[in-house]
């Protein structure tokens, strides 16, 4: 049986120019903590199209889930609606995703936040 993993795509869109210095701080600090968490395979970001988006694999949903629940990720979430907009997607699966393949489900079947 393969592998099965947890990918999330995230792609946020900041409502302000003047709002980058506190995206970037949350961004900075969320990704560090993603990168430490248990549970994290791999974590990296792009902007496309002036969205700035992150693709994250776990080796499950619980390790994800445990991960924006706490710290630095928990903190930019609680703020994030007063600079941002944004839409999730995330799924199981047993082929991790390349950019481009990552970035279309994102647009395709991501849902508000």
């Amino acid at each position: 049986m393969a592998d099965v993993f947890y990918v999330s795509i995230t792609g946020l869109q900041l409502k302000r120019v003047w709002h980058a210095p506190t995206f970037w701080r949350h961004a900075a600090a969320s990704m560090s903590q993603a990168k430490a968490a248990d549970g994290c395979l791999s974590a990296d970001a792009r902007t496309i199209n002036g969205v700035h988006h992150t693709l994250t694999v776990w080796t499950s949903r619980k390790a994800m889930l445990a991960y924006l629940s706490e710290g630095a990720h928990l903190k930019a979430m609680k703020a994030f609606k007063s600079f941002a907009t944004g839409k999730v997607y995330g799924f199981e699966t047993t082929k991790i995703p390349e950019w481009p393949i990552a970035h279309t489900l994102w647009l395709e079947k991501g849902r508000q936040v």
